[in-house]
């Protein structure tokens, strides 16, 4: 674990180096290159990592929020001086081929380490890839068991969706928030469908009463209309909807012209909901979602964290993809420091040595998402998510 005084110094620096540079909006920090959407400089002795995820397309907000924490991360490990990153993060568009295609790019770049992807399905493609090529992959964000199983290179920083499934059934049934349950999901997705069929097995376990599911094909979808018939029909207090904000905001701006006034109750993938262009964000009052961040903690960490985020992008405030992607950085910063990875090494043995180190029980991580973070020789870390409820436009943790 870092020293606490250290990290405090590296925070102060960073914050500084952001106000200094002025940066706006989605772009990212100052770059020496600035053609591969990277951060930090480009001389020989820093170690290359490469990320990839959505910048544009409808998961953009997702991947631009990991770009962006994991930057924030880099500046301050530079600025403590020593060991050196370098970020050239590539556009896939949540797109399996494109995704797959960054990774061909990164390769030619010189990438060492894999940073991502972003979201599952892509994360899946390029996680064979870099099985058969051996890098070190560490992803903010994609949550399903598919992304490692069967990859010992392969190492997750969110939760996995059957761990937010189980918890969410859980936390439903103890905390008597309905009696009768709902669930919308998309069957075409891995994400959506693997958090499904962990709460419908806990659910079933536990004897909390499912009286509807339903689900549609893709996040394109636009009209809810029948999933939210059947749900109101059967009497359904509270509908739990394991997917992504964009069809998420449909689904409650129907809810309310029907007049159907359920809890609505999602997972990691509904956190972004509020940053969501032209989202009126009062239809989202009365969401509870399970997020391991909460921007407006009252922490110190997180409090500095958020200044930092504000301070380099036009007073943002960053989401748990962020928070992830943070933490994703100073987690290969310490793995690196623990195993003497120099920046000399191949991508190759850099991998086995990381493999090494997230796999030894004595590794730990705190970060903004977790204190105490280990891995599993499965790739799955070890945290617990919390549950948040919008209220007047922002989480409150319950």
């Amino acid at each position: 674990m870092k020293n606490k005084r250290v990290l405090s110094l590296a925070m102060a620096t960073a914050m500084s180096v952001s106000l200094l540079a002025g940066c706006g909006g989605t772009s990212s920090q100052p770059s020496s290159n600035p053609d591969n959407g990277g951060s930090g400089s480009t001389d020989a002795s820093v170690i290359k990592i490469g990320g990839i995820g959505p910048l544009t397309g409808s998961a953009a907000v997702y991947g631009i929020a990991t770009k962006q924490g994991a930057e924030i991360a880099i500046e301050e490990i530079n600025a403590l001086g020593g060991l050196q990153f370098e970020l050239n993060f590539q556009d896939d568009e949540g797109v399996n081929e494109k995704a797959v295609n960054a990774y061909g790019k990164l390769k030619d770049d010189g990438a060492q380490i894999i940073y991502g992807c972003t979201t599952t399905n892509p994360c899946v493609s390029v996680a064979a890839e870099t099985y058969n090529d051996r890098y070190f992959q560490l992803t903010p964000s994609a949550s399903s068991t598919d992304v490692t199983a069967g990859r010992d290179n392969v190492f997750q920083v969110c939760f996995t969706d059957p761990n937010q499934g189980k918890t969410a059934a859980d936390y439903i049934k103890e905390n008597n928030l309905g009696s009768k349950i709902a669930v919308i999901y998309n069957n075409g997705d891995a994400y959506s469908t693997g958090i499904y069929t962990a709460f419908q097995s806990e659910a079933d376990s536990i004897g909390l009463e499912v009286v509807a599911v339903q689900t549609f094909p893709d996040d394109t979808n636009a009209d809810f209309t029948v999933q939210l018939t059947a749900a109101k029909d059967a009497g359904a207090d509270l509908v739990f909807m394991p997917i992504y904000y964009t069809p998420a905001s449909l689904i409650l701006n129907q809810a309310k012209t029907m007049g159907y006034e359920p809890t609505f109750f999602g997972c990691d993938g509904m956190d972004g909901i509020l940053d969501l262009d032209g989202f009126d964000t009062s239809l989202a009052e009365g969401l509870m979602l399970m997020t391991p961040f909460n921007a407006w903690g009252e922490d110190e960490r997180t409090k500095n964290f958020v200044s930092e985020y504000a301070a380099a992008y036009e007073d943002a405030i960053p989401n748990q993809f962020a928070a992830d992607g943070y933490d994703c950085m100073y987690a290969i910063y310490e793995a690196c420091q623990k195993a003497g990875i120099t920046a000399d090494m191949s991508a190759q043995d850099i991998c086995e040595k990381l493999i090494a180190t997230f796999t030894d029980s004595s590794f730990s991580v705190d970060g903004l998402t977790g204190t105490g973070m280990t891995w599993g020789t499965n790739g799955e870390v070890s945290k617990a998510p919390v549950v948040v409820k919008v209220e007047n436009g922002v989480y409150v943790t319950q």
